[in-house]
């Protein structure tokens, strides 16, 4: 299987979901290996670059797409399996941002405090150990934390020719910071527009649920995907599928209709997957499902409802095309 590489220039980042023209034209069942920049297009490389004066908004958050599917209508279903996230450079950074955050006053919520201190960390990268390391900049503290590459960002184009933010987690998907979105899963994204017109991007090299400070260890990343189309099978929300769960993506505020979102969801799809009755699949899920938070700084929080498959009988989703995409990744990662 041949691959396609694309490396964008910074005048081919996309900044929004929808409203950009595709960079490239791909067919279901190609794979593709993909540069993204970080979030905040490399410009914060040491302890003295600070947001305020390094960032230019809203330009941030790139994403390296959008990609046209060949033959992706509205009502079918894209099917994106990472095969390997690869870390592009030797640095992550983080930072606190005026306003921006789970713990300080926000443009949404208002109090008469001060913004929290601007700070930025630098996060060596050491390939050899596979570990980040965390220097405090208020102390002596220094701690390696294990490298969990993920991507932030994924998404296609909205409904109703609508442009979206990249830093907006929606229907659409977008930023929805779930930390299972890393290699060995694949993610369902319902197709909007003909094309289907998906981006990704804001790759992590860690990041714990919530994101509470609103940047993970942000860095660039490689990243190999093999993209596959479902017809005529809608998926309403974005879905994740692994080896060893199903997960639904609620993204909205307030933070309990995320998880209303991704609970409905869930139910659906056990009806579809064990053909269990809506109220009984309520109940099972009630007894069963976990309930991560995966942001809670993005102008719409993301709420990760999953089920465990080994408490469920056996059930292959979407065709069973998560493992056949399995199959494929480990022929072009043996190759």
């Amino acid at each position: 299987m041949e691959v396609t590489e694309f490396v964008p220039t910074p005048e081919q980042y996309a900044f929004t979901f929808g409203g950009v023209a595709p960079v490239q034209r791909v067919r279901p069942g190609d794979a593709l290996r993909l540069w993204s920049d970080d979030a905040f297009c490399g410009a914060l490389r040491s302890v003295r670059d600070l947001p305020s004066q390094r960032l230019t908004m809203p330009y941030v958050n790139p994403q390296t797409g959008p990609f046209f599917v060949e033959g992706a209508e509205p009502g079918d279903t894209l099917a994106l399996h990472l095969v390997s996230l690869e870390p592009a450079r030797d640095w992550g950074a983080s930072a606190l941002i005026p306003f921006f955050g789970g713990l300080t006053s926000t443009d949404r919520v208002v109090t008469l405090q001060p913004p929290l201190p601007e700070t930025t960390w630098i996060y060596e990268l050491d390939r050899a150990k596979s570990t980040v390391t965390f220097v405090a900049n208020r102390s002596d503290h220094v701690i390696e934390l294990p490298v969990e590459p993920m991507l932030g960002t994924i998404g296609v184009a909205p409904a109703g020719g609508e442009a979206h933010s990249s830093l907006v987690p929606e229907r659409f998907g977008g930023n929805m910071d779930v930390p299972q979105v890393r290699a060995g899963a694949t993610v369902y994204l319902g197709v909007n527009v003909e094309g289907a017109l998906f981006s990704l991007g804001d790759g992590h090299y860690r990041q714990g649920e919530g994101e509470a400070c609103g940047t993970a260890v942000e860095g660039a990343m490689t990243t190999t995907v093999l993209v596959e189309l479902i017809k005529g099978v809608p998926t309403p929300w974005p879905r994740v599928e692994d080896d060893a769960t199903w997960m639904s993506v609620g993204s909205s505020r307030p933070m309990e209709d995320a998880w209303r979102i991704a609970t409905g969801d869930m139910i659906t799809w056990f009806a579809d997957l064990f053909g269990l009755d809506p109220i009984d699949a309520y109940q099972l899920l009630t007894q069963m499902a976990r309930v991560p938070v995966a942001n809670v700084v993005d102008t719409n929080y993301s709420v990760v409802v999953q089920a465990a498959k080994s408490l469920l009988p056996h059930a292959s989703a979407y065709h069973g095309l998560h493992r056949e995409l399995r199959q494929r990744a480990a022929s072009l990662t043996a190759g």
